[in-house]
């Protein structure tokens, strides 16, 4: 695993933590939190009624998932009592709440699914702390919309670090937490070789900043930037959300103290002042508020049929076709295709293969429709794919090389066509190895990225992926010609990562498919927002697909 992919792999994982109980991970039960007050709501774990019909596995990862995953989840930073909280799913038309523990770090990692018709008469909720309340109950769910706060900064006679010159500061910001500690939420830029650096505005969201109590510390530590790391304090203040709200004015000029030198030197006054310039909150639109109001996914798969996969006849080629279980091909189309298909109201899936040579005359194709129709390349549903795919195998000759921009591009000119908000295109390319037209990728990507696309790649195998990092711009935006893409709409993950050591396909599937998705909802409002598109109203006849089926 690239140290890149895990380091995100491991942020997705802290900031939700599991939140089923062990003992109870093949029961697919559910148990509040253990807590003095937890009487009021105690009813016994409750079972959804849809549990049965679940995997163990996949029961085990249900909670956690569906409290995490950013297509399905709300932060409620107020405090609910029973009987408001009752009334405002039952607004939202939702069948019931599961409530969770997940950023404290005090209690318990605990759920619990409780459908409206159980909650309790007294009004307890709040006293249990619940930091995570989803509505929604068993197969829809709303996400209310996310606050995002804007502010900007300046800074007034630093101390001066530097030898040579005067100081390269920068400002780290930190939440509070239950218990005493400190999480980081956000760095600025460095201003270089100033005692009065003024920063570019930065946008937080509000849960990041004070996980929705607005009167809780947060504390920012001023620095001057060294390049071997080593970054030298200059010292810290402490403000709140409350504070940080009123915007500019007196209150909100803050004094850096370095507690070393106050308890050092008793002349001493401050290591300067920061300034807030100006803090504003704007409410953003979700994923969801766009999928209530019509926006469909169009879901296109390509995978790889060159020759390095192997001779599929054979039980070592990744394209075996065994009688007994899925291959990784199979397997990750499988998982993301499951999901998918359910914001996509014809279901119909245009599934194309690259690298291979095709009958009758041995034409090498980088875009070959896998129902062999060229003129219709959909297939119905995802094990429709899954029937082309195999008999895909049994026709062409497996060969090379590996390009990726002819598919890119053709579903590229397919989202050209539709950039008003209604659609937005997924495409998802399964390969065993090395990209073979980096440069004209590179390009296609770059060109891809003003369209209402997202780019999804599953490496199988055991081969190096290095090159694919790069075009999962996380770190470094993709460039092609000197032109920056304008947004990072690629997401690389290697399948081996997934690969449950007891054979466990389910639940390889189950968290394959978790983070593959992760990124999907942003980069759709990313174009969105850049294309200044606001969600259709909300559409009474198209309720969210069913949330269990959606891990």
């Amino acid at each position: 695993m690239s140290l890149v992919h895990r380091e995100k792999r491991e942020q997705r994982e802290e900031s939700v933590g599991l939140s089923v109980d062990p003992e109870q991970q093949n029961c697919g039960t559910f148990k509040p939190l253990k807590n003095p007050n937890e009487a009021a709501l105690r009813r016994g774990p409750f079972v959804p009624r849809s549990a049965p019909s679940l995997h163990p596995s996949v029961s085990q990862l249900y909670a956690s998932t569906l409290a995490s995953s950013t297509f399905l989840s709300v932060i409620l930073s107020s405090a609910f009592t029973s009987r408001s909280l009752r009334d405002l799913v039952e607004k939202m038309g939702g069948g019931g709440v599961l409530f969770h523990n997940c950023c404290s770090k005090t209690l318990p990692k605990r759920s619990l699914l409780l459908p409206t018709n159980e909650f309790p008469e007294e009004e307890g909720l709040p006293t249990l702390k619940w930091d995570c309340i989803i509505i929604g109950g068993l197969n829809r769910a709303c996400v209310l919309r996310q606050d995002i706060a804007t502010m900007q900064l300046c800074a007034n006679k630093l101390d001066k670090k530097d030898f040579f010159g005067k100081s390269d500061p920068f400002l780290v910001f930190y939440r509070s937490n239950e218990d005493g500690t400190f999480t980081i939420c956000h760095k600025t830029e460095v201003i270089k070789n100033t005692l009065n650096p003024v920063w570019q505005p930065f946008t937080i969201p509000v849960r990041a900043l004070c996980n929705g109590d607005y009167d809780r510390t947060v504390k920012v530590d001023v620095y001057d930037w060294d390049r071997d790391g080593r970054h030298d304090f200059i010292g810290e203040f402490t403000t709140s959300y409350r504070e940080l709200s009123r915007g500019q004015n007196q209150f909100n000029v803050y004094e850096v103290l370095n507690p070393k030198k106050k308890g050092k030197k008793k002349k001493y006054i401050n290591s300067g002042t920061v300034t807030l310039l100006s803090f504003k909150v704007d409410s953003e639109y979700t994923f969801v508020d766009f999928i209530r109001g019509g926006t469909q996914l169009n879901f296109t798969v390509a995978i790889d049929f060159t020759a390095s996969n192997g001779n599929p006849s054979q039980p070592t080629s990744l394209h075996y076709m065994s009688p007994y279980q899925m291959n990784a091909y199979a397997m990750a189309l499988k998982a993301v295709g499951e999901i998918i298909q359910d914001y996509d109201s014809d279901k119909l899936f245009p599934a194309y293969g690259f690298g291979a040579k095709l009958p009758p005359d041995g034409k090498i194709s980088h875009a070959f429709p896998l129902s062999g129709d060229g003129d219709n390349p959909n297939c119905v549903g995802i094990e429709g794919v899954l029937e082309a795919y195999f008999q895909s195998l049994r026709t062409v000759q497996l060969y090379g090389p590996t390009n990726f921009a002819p598919v890119i591009n053709k579903v590229a000119n397919c989202a050209a066509e539709i950039t008003d908000g209604s659609q937005y295109f997924v495409l998802l390319m399964i390969t065993d190895g090395v990209i073979s037209d980096m440069v004209q990728t590179k390009e296609a990507v770059v060109n891809a990225a003003s369209l209402p696309l997202s780019i999804i790649i599953v490496g199988v195998g055991p081969a190096e992926f290095d090159a694919m990092e790069e075009l999962d711009g996380d770190e470094v935006r993709v460039s092609s010609r000197g032109r920056l893409a304008e947004r990072d709409i690629v997401q690389f993950v290697p399948f081996r990562d997934y690969i449950d050591r007891s054979g466990n396909q389910v639940l390889s599937m189950a968290r394959l498919a978790k983070d593959v998705l992760a990124e999907i909802p942003d980069q759709l409002l990313s174009f969105m927002k850049s294309r200044g598109v606001e969600p259709r109203p909300a559409l009474s006849s198209s309720p969210l697909p069913e949330l269990l089926r959606h891990i």
